[in-house]
């Protein structure tokens, strides 16, 4: 992806803010475009109330407001999603020109859908608040469902991190390539291993997955799979939850002979007992975008654990936002390879 620069005239016009949830991204974000946060007051009262004040006048500037929606020391995912909801009040009426919102991470993006009646569509809810706190404009990194942008009655921009993954796997697999062996970790994923392993010009296997009719958290997989014996296999998924399912897949690639089991993913949620069962795992490497604040993993999974960064790749993109140019083209024939 190719960096776009903002002239000095262009950059006065841009504020960007971040909330609390993972100030270190927006930080990093920031200075790729040669920027600043911007000194703004964030609190948390006493009641569990969110405060946000912007630290200078924001009249007619555009606003990037960069928050992950997600849960962390300072808060739930509700917390998250409540102070970003003050961020584009304040905004609005501090009368600034336009407000971006970015989400490295949209939280409720996996109930896109009524599966039963009387069911809520939460990542349509969501969408819905956004847009009547004042946000102009949308941005995420890898949703569960693209479909989701539908909900929006404006631009949103649903940026991959794919090549990010891509070009670290590349760089670890391009000198002995018959090594290793793209997997997917169950049926969902198979064109995107497939995808990848097309690209990398890698071979590619599949794990069958069923579930339990009594006990839908039971997961069966067949004990051995073809294809990977002597070889280090890679499975590579959307996000990281509990890691029932990932974990299960690598044992089964060690039961397969794989001499090692790396494992990828945009989002690291690594929610209880995630980690705990990371380390635990048949994992020898482990690959996170960095789109959710990662301290606990890299202190549960220390060497195992590789941190890529999406700073590059927001602020491309944030750039192309701010000065009016094509986001889609930054993506078209990207060069993360």
């Amino acid at each position: 992806m190719k960096s776009i620069e903002l002239s000095d005239k262009q950059k006065s016009k841009v504020y960007i803010a971040s909330g609390e949830s993972h100030i270190g991204l927006a930080q990093d974000t920031a200075a790729a475009m040669g920027m600043t946060l911007g000194e703004d007051v964030r609190k948390t009262f006493a009641s569990g109330e969110k405060y946000f004040r912007y630290g200078k006048s924001i009249r007619g500037m555009h606003l990037l407001a960069i928050q992950s929606l997600v849960q962390t020391s300072h808060g739930s995912v509700n917390d998250s999603l409540m102070e970003l909801m003050v961020m584009i009040d304040a905004a609005r009426r501090g009368s600034a020109s336009e407000i971006t919102v970015v989400m490295p991470y949209m939280a409720y993006g996996r109930q896109d859908r009524k599966a039963q009646g009387r069911e809520p569509i939460s990542a349509a809810t969501v969408i819905n608040m956004l847009q009547g706190a004042g946000a102009n404009r949308l941005v995420s990194v890898d949703m569960h469902s693209a479909q989701t942008q539908a909900v929006f009655d404006g631009p949103f921009d649903h940026l991959t991190a794919e090549g990010l993954i891509r070009k670290t796997l590349r760089k670890r697999t391009e000198q002995n390539p018959d090594e290793f062996v793209i997997v997917s970790p169950d049926g969902g994923r198979q064109k995107v291993a497939e995808h990848y392993a097309s690209q990398l010009n890698l071979d590619v296997a599949h794990i069958p997955k069923s579930r339990s009719r009594a006990d839908s958290s039971v997961i069966s997989r067949p004990h051995d799979i073809e294809g990977v014996n002597g070889r280090t296999a890679i499975l590579i998924d959307d996000m990281i939850d509990t890691a029932g399912t990932l974990v299960s897949a690598a044992d089964t690639l060690q039961n397969s002979g794989a001499t090692g089991v790396i494992a990828m993913a945009t989002h690291g949620l690594f929610s209880d007992p995630a980690l705990e069962r990371l380390k635990n795992s048949a994992i020898t490497e482990l690959a996170v975008v960095d789109t959710i604040p990662l301290y606990n993993a890299q202190e549960a999974m220390g060497d195992r654990l590789t941190v890529i960064s999406s700073a590059p790749m927001l602020a491309s993109a944030l750039a192309a936002i701010a000065t009016n140019r094509s986001v889609s083209k930054l993506f078209h024939g990207e060069n993360y390879s």
